[in-house]
């Protein structure tokens, strides 16, 4: 932590080092919203709609900036995440019913993490699924012991592998012509058909992942300690982080919806998997689908070490209780493990867990909706009316949708 020195005086460059220990905690979450469920999402969006759904991904990168803001002021203000306000201020009954769906949030979201990182493993050096899947485990795990050695390594970490991903798309961006103009449209709201709707769906549908809610509650708790800053000049730093972090995360879904427009629109390429986005760039420029590749990658090792350290907030937060984490890698890790084992298809597992991942959003959204707006929880960072209001709306908003979604996805619809 940054001393009362380090932010109230000193030189000019502690004063800057003070106030930049204070960013990186969204930066762990903004990787929820680049994850290797959103890769194929936003590829399949801009090969089938070309830029029509621009105005979705703008959308809900906005929405994902509001939640975000919420889950750190909920840890800023209570020095306690979302879990373990939920422990305090909740019945016991349905604290256990809380943290029943947040254990199967995080094994469905570990699904998810894992399998891209063995395809993208798959891509780049064609290991098998299996043994690719081993290895993403084995780095979420090098990850999370950064993190019991301070949580500044881990967000470094975190940060950089970011970093790879916002690099990948931008230059991947820079080796497309995007029609501009067409663009610029795509922001006014349209739709073709019921599938655009659908897809749209699934793109603002997944907008608010559970287990990053948890998480993002967590990584600013401890930073009042010691911070030598009131209260709320520690939640003016933490929007600034959030607006960064996700500005950037939605900056690269949006590159990944005009890369594909430009490229795979109206030339019948399939761009509704992983490995079909791969094989499209290869044959468009072999260096894009290498950029793409890495950054599959980075994305896949990040968001599953994040993922499971979700997991750890969630036991610790809603039943007090800490176990060893190579432990708890190895309980999430196996449902992965056994999809890749029995070859299952890998595009089709992502679809089945990001149905599960809906179940779980009302349950991490309406508490911190319910719990930042109450003064005697929040104190002097109590939500403002008007953003109870908006909060409540986008919380009904996203649980509507990943409604209609989850029924369409059970029901067999196409998904655009």
């Amino acid at each position: 932590m940054a001393s009362n020195t380090v932010l109230r005086g000193g030189s000019a460059r502690g004063r800057l080092r003070g106030r930049l220990l204070l960013l990186g905690p969204a930066f762990v979450a903004a990787i929820a919203y680049v994850d290797p469920g959103n890769f194929a999402t936003n590829f399949s969006a801009g090969a089938g709609y070309g830029y029509l759904l621009v105005w979705v991904i703008v959308s809900a990168n906005l929405m994902a900036m509001v939640i975000q803001s919420l889950s750190a002021k909920l840890g800023l203000a209570t020095g306690e995440n979302l879990c373990e306000v939920s422990r305090r201020e909740f019945p016991r009954p349905a604290v256990w019913g809380l943290w029943v769906q947040a254990e199967l949030v995080a094994m469905a979201t570990d699904l998810a993490e894992v399998l891209g990182g063995a395809i993208a493993l798959n891509l780049l050096f064609g290991i098998p699924l299996f043994q690719g899947g081993l290895i993403t485990g084995v780095v979420a795990f090098l990850l999370l012991s950064l993190h019991t050695r301070g949580y500044r390594r881990f967000e470094l970490a975190i940060g950089g592998l970011f970093a790879v991903i916002v690099i990948g798309f931008f230059v991947n961006l820079g080796r497309v012509d995007v029609d501009g103009g067409a663009a610029v449209a795509g922001l006014v709201p349209a739709f073709t058909d019921t599938d655009s709707v659908l897809l749209a769906t699934g793109i603002l549908g997944a907008t608010v992942m559970p287990h990053v809610i948890y998480l993002h509650s967590a990584l600013t708790q401890d930073r009042t300690r010691g911070a030598g800053a009131s209260v709320r000049t520690l939640l003016r730093y933490q929007r600034v982080d959030v607006a960064i972090a996700m500005g950037l995360a939605g900056l690269v879904n949006l590159s990944m919806l005009l890369i594909a427009a430009a490229l795979f629109h109206d030339t019948g390429t399939e761009a509704d998997t992983l490995e079909g986005v791969h094989s499209g760039l290869s044959a468009v420029d072999g260096t894009a689908a290498v950029a793409f590749a890495l950054a599959l990658l980075a994305s896949g090792f990040a968001s599953s070490g994040v993922g499971t350290l979700a997991g750890q907030v969630v036991l610790q937060g809603y039943l007090r209780r800490r176990i060893p984490i190579l432990l708890r890698r190895t309980l999430t890790l196996a449902p992965a493990l056994a999809v890749l084992a029995i070859g299952v298809d890998p595009t089709r597992a992502l679809v089945l867990s990001q149905v599960v991942l809906s179940f779980g959003i009302p349950f991490a959204l309406v508490p911190l909706v319910m719990l930042t707006r109450r003064r005697d929880v929040m104190g002097e960072l109590v939500n403002h009316r008007a953003t109870t209001a908006l909060a409540s709306l986008l919380a009904a908003v996203i649980i509507g949708l990943n409604g209609f979604l989850l029924v369409q996805v059970l029901s067999g619809s196409p998904a655009g």
